[in-house]
C-alpha cells in the first residue's frame, strides 16, 4: 500500500522506443521553456525603455548670445510635450519633458560667467525628465523648439534673459500675514525669524510666530565668507505641549531648553551662527518650521524633541532622518504619526499646500542628495550623543516626518530621550544634562561640517588654505556615502 492507505497500481511496461520518445519530448518542453523565459527577460528589459524613453536628451550646451546666455538640448526626437518655467527662493529654471530620458551628462556644461551655478536632472512622473538650472539671480526663460534639418536633430533652446525685468515665479506663495508675539531675549548670534501666519480654519485664532521673518531666503553666498547656519526648531509649543512625562515635565518646556543651549553653544564656535525656529512658548505649524529656517538661508536643519512611549519602560535617544519608503522601525512610525498629528491640535489648516504647482514640485524634485546629507549628519550627531547618554537604536532611523521633508535644505530630528520614563524625565529637566547634550549634538554637527564644510563658508575657505582636501561635494556640498544612505 502506498502512504495514501490505496494499492498502487500497475504500470504498462514500455519498450525503448517509447523510451526515447517520452526522453525527446521532454527536452522540447524544457527547450521551450528556456526560450520562453528568455523572451519575457528580453521584453522584460527593453519594452519599459521603448515605451519611456520616446525623447533621448542626447546632448546639452550653454552657450553665449549678445550678452545673454541660452541652454541647448539636442532630442533624438519632439518631445511629447514639455513645460520651461522659474522658480525663485532660490532662483531656478525647471525643464520638464514628459516621455524622456537623459542620456548625456550635465557636469561637463561650463558655467563660467553664466547666472547658472549647477545643473542637476532627476525622474519625473516614472516617465517624465526634469532638469534643473540654480541660478545666480533671476532670469527670464523662453523655450523654443527647432524641428530638425540636415545633419541637425530637434533641439529645445532655453533663453536665459538676465536684466532688471527679469522675473520668476515663486515655487511658495505667500500666506496671509497675522500678528506675531515679541520674540524672547535669545543668545547674541542668534537670529530670530518673524514669518507670516499660515491661513487658517475658519474661527481658528491667529497663532503666534517669531518676528523680524524675511520675505524670502537670503542666498546662502551672501559675501566672499559666511558662516554655517544651524537652524534649531524646539518642537512643539503653545497650545501643543507635546508628551508629558512624570513630574509634570512638559516636552514643549524641555525641548525649548535644549534648543536654546544648543544655540549658544554654535554661537561661540567661530564660523557657526545659530538661529532658532521658536523661541517662545507659542504654536508653529508643522509645515511653517522648514520654511522659517530657510528663509534665514539655514544649511542644516535641527529638529529637537523628547520621546514618549506606552509604558515607562522605554529609554534612550535617537536620531531620525526623513523616510520617503515607510519607517524603519514600528517604533518610528509611532513617533512620526505622533508628532505629525501636532498641526492638528494646533488647528491650522495648510490651505496653501494645496497650490497644484507647489504640490508638483515639492513630490518631483528629486531629494536625493538633500537625504543622504541628512543621514552623514544624523550619523555623526548619534554617534556624539552615545558618549554621554544611551541610545534607543544604534543607527539613524528614517520615518515621515513632516518637519523634515524640505527638498533642498538637510534635516535630522533628535529625540533627546523618553520624557515617558521618570529617570530620562528627571536628566532631561536638569540644566546641566540639557547642557551636556547641547555640547554632543554640536559636536556631531562640527564632524559632519569638518568634513564636507559648504562652498562659501569660512570654514572651506580655511581649509583650502591649510591644504585640506574637501571631500567630493554634491550639488549641497556634501559627499555621499551609499553604505548610510542605505540604511
Amino acid at each position: 500500500m502506498d502512504h495514501r492507505g490505496q494499492c498502487p497500481r500497475a504500470r504498462p511496461s514500455c519498450g525503448f522506443a517509447d523510451n526515447a520518445a517520452l526522453a525527446l519530448n521532454r527536452l522540447l518542453t524544457a527547450a521551450r521553456r528556456r526560450v520562453f523565459l528568455l523572451l519575457i527577460a528580453f521584453w522584460a528589459i527593453a519594452l519599459p525603455g521603448a515605451l519611456h524613453a520616446a525623447t533621448l536628451v542626447e546632448h546639452a550646451r550653454l552657450v553665449q548670445d549678445a550678452g545673454n546666455f541660452r541652454l541647448e538640448l539636442d532630442l533624438s526626437g519632439a518631445p511629447t510635450s514639455y513645460k520651461i518655467f522659474t522658480m525663485r527662493a532660490p532662483d531656478r529654471v525647471v525643464i520638464d519633458l514628459d516621455n524622456a530620458q537623459l542620456r548625456t551628462s550635465l557636469r561637463d556644461i561650463g558655467l563660467a560667467n553664466s547666472p547658472v551655478r549647477n545643473l542637476r536632472s532627476g525622474i519625473r512622473d516614472g516617465t517624465g525628465l526634469r532638469i534643473v538650472a540654480d541660478l545666480a539671480h533671476s532670469v527670464n526663460a523662453r523655450g523654443t523648439l527647432g524641428a530638425p534639418t540636415t545633419g541637425n536633430p530637434y533641439r529645445l533652446v532655453v533663453d536665459l534673459q538676465s536684466g532688471a525685468g527679469a522675473t520668476t515665479r515663486s515655487a511658495q506663495p505667500e500666506p496671509t500675514p497675522a500678528k506675531s508675539a515679541p520674540a524672547p531675549t535669545v543668545a547674541s548670534k542668534v537670529a530670530a525669524p518673524k514669518m507670516a501666519a499660515p491661513k487658517v480654519a475658519a474661527g481658528s485664532a491667529a497663532k503666534k510666530i517669531p518676528a523680524n521673518a524675511e520675505k524670502s531666503r537670503q542666498p546662502r553666498t551672501a559675501g566672499p565668507l559666511r558662516d554655517i547656519v544651524i537652524a534649531i526648531d524646539a518642537g512643539h509649543g503653545g497650545e501643543d505641549p507635546g508628551a508629558i512625562g512624570p513630574g509634570n515635565a512638559y516636552e514643549k518646556r524641555v525641548v525649548l531648553a535644549i534648543s536654546k543651549a544648543l544655540a549658544a553653544r554654535v554661537n561661540r564656535e567661530p564660523g557657526y551662527r545659530a538661529m532658532l525656529v521658536r523661541t517662545g512658548d507659542y504654536f508653529i505649524p508643522l509645515t511653517q518650521r522648514p520654511a522659517i529656517a530657510r528663509r534665514a538661508g539655514a544649511d542644516v536643519m535641527i529638529s529637537v524633541h523628547a520621546d514618549a512611549f506606552d509604558g515607562e519602560a522605554a529609554y534612550g535617544a535617537s536620531v531620525y532622518a526623513l523616510s520617503q519608503r515607510g519607517a524603519t522601525s514600528e517604533t518610528a512610525k509611532y513617533l512620526a504619526d505622533r508628532e505629525n498629528r501636532a498641526d492638528l491640535i494646533g488647528g491650522s489648516v495648510a490651505l496653501h499646500d494645496k497650490d497644484p504647482m507647489l504640490a508638483e514640485v515639492i513630490l518631483d524634485l528629486s531629494m536625493t542628495a538633500t537625504l543622504n546629507h541628512s543621514l552623514l549628519l544624523g550619523d555623526q550627531v548619534l554617534r556624539s550623543v552615545a558618549g554621554i547618554c544611551p541610545l534607543h537604536n544604534r543607527q539613524v532611523e528614517q520615518a515621515g516626518f513632516v518637519v523634515l521633508k524640505s527638498p533642498d535644505m538637510p534635516s535630522i530630528l533628535v529625540e533627546t530621550g523618553f520624557i515617558s520614563n521618570p529617570d530620562e524625565a528627571r536628566k532631561l529637566r536638569d540644566p546641566g544634562h540639557q547642557n551636556q547634550l547641547a555640547g554632543a549634538i554640536f559636536t556631531g554637527v562640527k564632524r559632519h561640517f569638518d568634513r564636507h564644510p559648504p562652498d562659501g563658508t569660512r570654514l572651506a575657505w580655511e581649509q583650502r588654505q591649510r591644504g585640506g582636501r574637501l571631500a567630493q561635494t554634491t550639488p549641497l556640498g556634501t559627499s555621499v556615502l551609499p553604505d548610510i544612505a542605505q540604511r
